[in-house]
């Protein structure tokens, strides 16, 4: 069934609104893509939620506006003093006045008569801004609205406030949202009956109104009717897709696949290690799987550095034994070849052909390892969301391996299932999920978990300091790499920011230079994969000592010399990130550290957050313990916990509501397994909203 019609003005594209010119359509792509070189379109926008509001109803007078207030007043435009001639530096005052009292609107920087035409003198002009006073008088420094009093629609009343990216202004954003929202249609309820008198929810195209055009900030609160039914959308939609899943792999037949061993043994006796107790549990939970003739759908959980890794390539050698084909997919190139670089040595001892397939290959590089795969000659294909591009084509594919699953989804992975139709499938994660929220993102599949690290594995010395004890951590840091020793240097963000006072990898790297000079190497998510990869690969070599870098590093960079992180502004990350971030050392024989800077005033929630990592390395308990603390106040946090991620609904606000969601998705598909006629129409349309349509196909498999 094609996408309903209904939603065509949802998924325009943002270019082709008005106003959106090649640099302001870069940033929202940034901002708002849902994927690797995908298009942003109306309805990613109207999913942007956003995070406060701005009361700008107070009209007050001049008199009666207090400092820090942010407030709109009616004022009569009495002159401009523009900036001195040859001191564009200098601020450019208007002065202006209500019947209380005199007050200076001001300006930097001005070029042109623009300001001459948005205040003319001798006019009234409504204005909205903070109050601050400058020399005992009252001024609003860059207001943010000026409105003439006849065009009041130009102020809005109530605000909402959005996240941005580096180079987006929050004025144009909101503009465009106003735009979108223009493009909402009404929709055929899709909410049981029950659900929606039980709760008094609004429409989903009122609750989309509601949060964009507050008329009151209680409409865009996260607890409000608006919010909550959003929300509720949002967990319907997966919920039904993750039932619709594991019916399909249900009811469709796997192969049985009945393995000789002589691949397995082999790759086993050439491990340098032994099998923990974990990965051999596991390992028996897959080989049962991959024996039955119904299709495997399992998530294998495990802690940093557990060994998931050599459990999927023990799956896939057995795989290989039965003369199929796997393929391992990760989220980033860096790693996948990470991947491709740690199994190459292990399936070459074994006789395994393996292959690496990523986006950045040359054609003539791409076109014969995909008549590798086709032929069958390539037993294991390593890549990205490449391998699922609709040039490859696996002869045999027995089994799909996702590592870090959250980073793709539902979505992706069945279109990479789907190039065996009957094949097995293994979703791999190094972030431990606290139970209450297995249920929300596996609940189409069986669930082995590895608790038990690899033995020789190193504790992790774990210190929190103050920002101000940098000198003193240079020091040590200098001692350290003189010895031979290698360290991380992890910023919350990639170049400096106009909003947050933090410290950027590209500042800090500037700073460390001075001191190491050329054993220094930066590393984040703006450089391009083979500027990245180049650099990863010196640090991995020894030439580079100190890596400063963002969150790039967290999953699958292993360098077992490394065994310093230093992780500057850790206030500002979240639990299972710093856990994640923490776990890049502690890989060799080498006792490990991990330095925890922040910068005060510490919030509660971030003393709680910092003292937890240092008191544990056991993930399953920090996830637990991160769900707790979690909170919308954490804007910088919003991707800490490493699940899939939700765009309407906050866990720790909307937890309530997913049993709903859950009970509702099997009773729809319980009554109308097929989803036909108008509720089944209604059921399709939040599926395609939700981006969760490719299991519609399965409807009919099913």
């Amino acid at each position: 069934m094609p996408r309903p019609q209904t939603l065509d003005p949802l998924f325009r594209s943002l270019q082709s609104f008005k106003g959106v010119g090649p640099q302001l359509h870069s940033l929202l792509r940034r901002l708002l893509a849902p994927g690797e070189g995908q298009e942003a379109m109306a309805l990613d926008l109207l999913m942007h939620m956003p995070t406060a509001t701005i009361d700008r109803r107070r009209r007050v007078s001049v008199i009666d506006a207090t400092l820090n207030q942010t407030v709109t007043l009616d004022l009569h435009i009495d002159r401009h003093q523009p900036s001195p001639p040859g001191k564009a530096q200098a601020p450019y005052r208007v002065h202006a006045h209500d019947d209380t009292g005199d007050i200076q609107l001001v300006y930097f920087r001005v070029q042109g008569d623009w300001l001459t035409k948005l205040l003319p003198v001798g006019e009234r002009r409504l204005v909205s801004g903070d109050i601050g006073i400058f020399n005992g008088e009252k001024q609003i420094m860059h207001p943010d609205y000026v409105a003439a009093p006849d065009d009041p629609d130009a102020l809005p009343s109530v605000e909402p406030v959005y996240p941005l990216t580096h180079g987006l202004k929050s004025k144009a954003l909101y503009k465009l949202v106003q735009q979108v929202v223009t493009q909402l249609p009404d929709l055929t309820e899709w909410m049981p009956k029950a659900t929606r008198e039980h709760h008094r929810w609004p429409t989903f195209a009122e609750a989309m109104r509601h949060v964009h055009q507050p008329e009151d900030p209680s409409d865009a609160e996260l607890w409000g009717p608006a919010r909550n039914r959003l929300a509720y959308d949002e967990y319907l939609a997966g919920q039904l897709a993750l039932l619709i899943v594991r019916a399909t792999m249900g009811s469709t037949r796997g192969v049985a696949r009945q393995a000789t061993g002589h691949i397995t043994e082999r790759l086993e006796a050439a491990l340098p290690f032994s099998l923990t107790d974990g990965q051999k549990h596991a390992l028996a939970d897959i080989h049962a799987d991959l024996a039955s003739e119904n299709r495997m759908s399992r998530l294998l959980q495990g802690d940093v550095g557990s060994g998931k890794t050599v459990v999927a390539l023990m799956a896939m050698a057995h795989v290989a034994e039965t003369g199929a084909q796997s393929a391992l997919m990760a989220p980033t190139e860096i790693l996948a070849a990470q991947h491709f670089r740690t199994l190459k040595p292990l399936c070459d001892a074994v006789g395994l052909d393996i292959a690496l397939l990523t986006g950045k290959m040359t054609a003539k590089e791409r076109r014969s390892i995909a008549a590798s795969i086709a032929d069958g000659s390539i037993a294991i294909a390593v890549g990205t969301h490449a391998l699922f591009q609709n040039d490859i084509a696996f002869k045999d594919l027995g089994l799909t391996v996702v590592d870090e699953q959250h980073r793709f989804g539902v979505h992706q992975r069945l279109a990479l299932s789907d190039k065996g139709k009957h094949s097995d499938l293994l979703v791999m994660t190094a972030t431990p999920i606290p139970r209450t929220l297995v249920l929300t993102h596996f609940g189409d599949m069986e669930v082995s978990t590895l608790r038990d690290k690899p033995k020789g594995r190193q504790p992790i010395d774990t210190a929190v300091l103050s920002i101000g004890e940098y000198d003193r951590v240079l020091n040590r840091l200098q001692a350290r790499l003189a010895e031979g020793a290698q360290a991380y240097w992890v910023c919350p963000l990639v170049e400096e920011s106009e909003t947050l006072e933090t410290m950027s990898a590209e500042e800090r790297f500037g700073h460390l230079q001075k001191v190491f000079g050329d054993s220094v190497g930066l590393v984040h998510g703006r450089m391009a994969a083979s500027a990245k990869q180049t650099v990863m690969d010196r640090f991995k070599s020894g030439e580079i000592k100190l890596l400063a870098a963002t969150t790039v590093i967290e999953v699958g960079v292993d360098v077992p010399n490394a065994s310093i992180i230093i992780i500057e502004h850790a206030e500002r990350f979240g639990l299972s990130q710093l856990h994640q971030l923490r776990g890049r050392v502690g890989r060799g024989s080498t006792r490990s550290a991990c330095l925890m800077l922040y910068e005060e005033p510490l919030s509660e929630t971030a003393k709680a957050r910092l003292e937890t990592i240092r008191q544990t390395e056991d993930g399953f308990e920090i996830a637990e313990r991160d769900l707790e603390l979690r909170g919308q106040g954490d804007l910088l946090g919003t991707r800490q916990s490493g699940m899939p991620g939700y765009r309407l609904a906050v866990p720790d606000v909307h937890r309530h509501l997913l049993e709903w969601a859950h009970q509702d998705a099997i009773e729809i598909l319980s009554r109308n397994p097929g989803l036909t006629g108008t509720e089944g129409e209604a059921v399709r349309t939040l599926l395609y909203l939700f981006r969760k349509d490719l299991a519609i196909p399965l409807l009919r498999a099913g």
